[in-house]
């Protein structure tokens, strides 16, 4: 069947939501499930075969620094041993694209906080690593 070059998704339309708040200075979202696996021998065979014990679910956001937003959000917690937890809702939806991609992350908790980083003639960005605990594909193409 094929598709037309226009429908490939571009990620300029994409946003992000974390805890209902529109984050506009997002320019890029990464979450990925990756399954943990044990390796099963089995009598006769020469190739082992895998089971999956487990999953790994972590994500990354990049922004333009605008704002301490993300300090703000956990730093007073972590000061108390306290883990922030955020649900993160990303959206994709090219104009040209056969349709919109919204998947909501769940239980999401970032693994670091970037206090200072900056650097003379450099525009500021901010990367935030997290983990999630689970995910709902609200709309897919």
């Amino acid at each position: 069947m094929g598709y037309k070059p226009e429908q490939v998704i571009n990620g300029t339309w994409g946003e992000l939501w974390v805890d209902s708040e529109y984050i506009s200075e997002v320019t890029s979202l990464n979450a990925k499930v990756t399954p943990k696996t044990e390796t099963i021998s089995q009598s006769r065979q020469l190739v082992d075969g895998t089971k999956i014990t487990g999953l790994e679910c972590k994500g990354e956001i990049k922004l333009n620094k605008v704002s301490s937003r993300f300090i703000a959000l956990q730093s007073d917690n972590l000061k108390k041993g306290i883990q922030t937890e955020v649900t993160i809702i990303s959206k994709l939806e090219d104009p040209s694209a056969l349709g919109c991609e919204r998947v909501k992350l769940i239980g999401c908790v970032f693994t670091e906080m970037t206090l200072a980083d900056w650097e003379l003639k450099k525009n500021g960005d901010e990367t935030i690593p997290f983990t999630f605990r689970d995910w709902e594909a609200i709309d897919l193409i």
